[in-house]
């Protein structure tokens, strides 16, 4: 079907008439004021918002808009506002560069907060590297594993509709080394309290204290891979506090302003706790003498509807990182789980979810986890 817009003659002489009209009162104004930048972004904002008034009384159903674009849409649809309010524009000609400033501050300081560590024995503490050679074995849990898909023992379980090929497995993908960021859409995720690692919840499995919250977890990973000399972002930005609802959409923004200040950044984890409801459920592989909470990578694409161009490249950094610990410590990576949500990674060409453990798993074990994928990263991110 085609929908065939009509401009009324009328409609468009009378919008004709107002501009030519503002472009006289303005030419005057900048005659006295002198001030050329202000009054043209003055002009610009005022035919604007006519000729919006204009399309939209013309074009039927322009308010429509699919679910499945909401997230872009309105991220569009508030930009335009800011553009269209001349108030802001005469404002922006003075406020412009202490805003930008302002806005980096707090970005940088949500960035210094967590390349701090918790407390000042972490800080002191000297980062231990993981060994390599050591026997591993996946204790037996409650939940089986499935898989639909494999590559050279990377096992991954396909949720979308797509018909994964062989050429989309094989990663054939090299990314750079110059930054790596950190940061948590669920910031508030938590484990089960430990002798070392008591707290008081402030929801299910869920507190705000980021010495006992998955941001604890996304610490000791910054750690670890400065021991590499790699350079870490890691973010602790509340994205799931005072609200669940809206999580994705908070942190889009905050990895869209960390990219502005990092533009060269490939590699982009969001680090999650597996939501699973059965707490339970501790998903665990011993590496030597030690007890490690199960890793898994969750890939997004755009099979929701979103745009993705980055989903297969996604996909094959997590399969290269993946086949590395495979033949490293064996069991460490649970099976990839692809599915047809974006969770924002199109933003970024190596850009993925890494849930580590789950409710049933301690604090201890998930820190011990980080100095393996430390390793492995360390391995394939050169």
């Amino acid at each position: 079907m085609i929908n065939l817009t009509v401009f009324r003659l009328k409609d468009v002489l009378k919008l004709l008439g107002k501009v030519f009209l503002i472009v006289g009162i303005l030419w005057i104004l900048y005659i006295f004021l002198g001030d050329k930048e202000t009054t043209q972004a003055v002009f610009y904002s005022i035919a604007q918002i006519d000729m919006r008034g204009l399309l939209e009384e013309n074009i039927p159903g322009i308010e429509q808009i699919q679910e499945a674009e909401t997230e872009d849409v309105i991220e569009q649809v508030e930009e335009d506002i800011e553009a269209l309010d001349p108030l802001k524009i005469v404002l922006d000609s003075e406020l412009k560069m202490a805003s930008a400033v302002v806005k980096k501050e707090e970005q940088a300081e949500n960035v210094e907060m967590a390349q701090q560590p918790s407390d000042e024995q972490v800080e002191n503490e000297a980062v231990e590297q993981a060994q390599t050679g050591l026997s591993t074995q996946v204790l037996p849990n409650n939940v089986p594993t499935r898989f639909t898909n494999s590559y050279r023992g990377v096992e991954v379980r396909n949720e979308t509709s797509y018909q994964l090929t062989e050429e989309m497995l094989t990663p054939d993908t090299t990314v750079s080394r110059e930054n790596i960021m950190i940061f948590h859409t669920h910031t508030c995720e938590s484990y089960t309290p430990s002798e070392a690692y008591p707290y008081t919840q402030t929801g299910t499995y869920r507190t705000t204290d980021l010495n006992f919250s998955v941001a604890r977890v996304g610490t000791e990973l910054e750690r670890q891979l400065k021991s590499y000399q790699y350079n870490v972002i890691h973010d602790v930005t509340y994205h799931d506090y005072p609200a669940y609802n809206g999580s994705y959409g908070r942190s889009l923004t905050t990895v869209k302003n960390l990219l502005q200040l990092y533009p060269n950044t490939d590699v982009v984890i969001d680090l999650h706790r597996d939501a699973i409801g059965d707490y339970s459920y501790a998903p665990t592989v011993q590496i030597g003498e030690e007890y490690a909470a199960q890793l898994m990578f969750v890939i997004g694409t755009d099979g929701g509807g979103l745009e993705h161009p980055n989903w297969q490249q996604n996909l094959k950094f997590a399969i290269k990182i993946q086949e590395k610990a495979n033949e490293l410590y064996p069991g460490l990576f649970k099976p990839i789980i692809l599915r047809n949500s974006r969770y924002n990674q199109h933003l970024a060409k190596a850009a993925t979810i890494i849930e580590v453990g789950a409710t049933g798993n301690t604090l201890d074990q998930c820190l011990v986890s980080m100095k393996y994928l430390a390793k492995v990263i360390s391995e394939v991110v050169q």
